[in-house]
């Protein structure tokens, strides 16, 4: 999984070729922390994605443009065109994410 350090390394992420899982997080979500071990298993399950973990309180205006307020939830684009999302308040299951995901392959 790769944590961006800047606004540019994301923007920069987000314009590269390929399918980007953009995993919208916060350190003090408990339902975030829920998930975090399953995380390897689901990068795993799904190699055809790069997998982007965004800190939401410290991005908050990539979160607000792209209208995520809910936590934890994942954003998916193909080069740089949203081709899904997963975006709620709910608690998600690596079941779940693995479901969504093999919709979009």
């Amino acid at each position: 999984m790769i944590s961006p350090k800047s606004l540019e390394e994301l923007a920069d992420l987000v314009e590269q070729d390929g399918k980007k899982v953009f995993l919208f997080v916060a350190d003090w979500c408990g339902d975030c922390r829920y998930i975090y071990p399953a995380l390897p298993e689901i990068e795993e399950t799904n190699p055809e994605f790069t997998f982007i973990r965004v800190d939401r309180d410290e991005y908050m205006e990539l979160a607000k443009l792209w209208d995520v307020y809910g936590i934890p939830s994942l954003v998916v684009l193909d080069k740089d065109k949203e081709i899904g999302r997963f975006v709620n308040r709910n608690r998600k299951t690596k079941e779940e994410i693995n479901h969504f995901l093999a919709g979009l392959k």
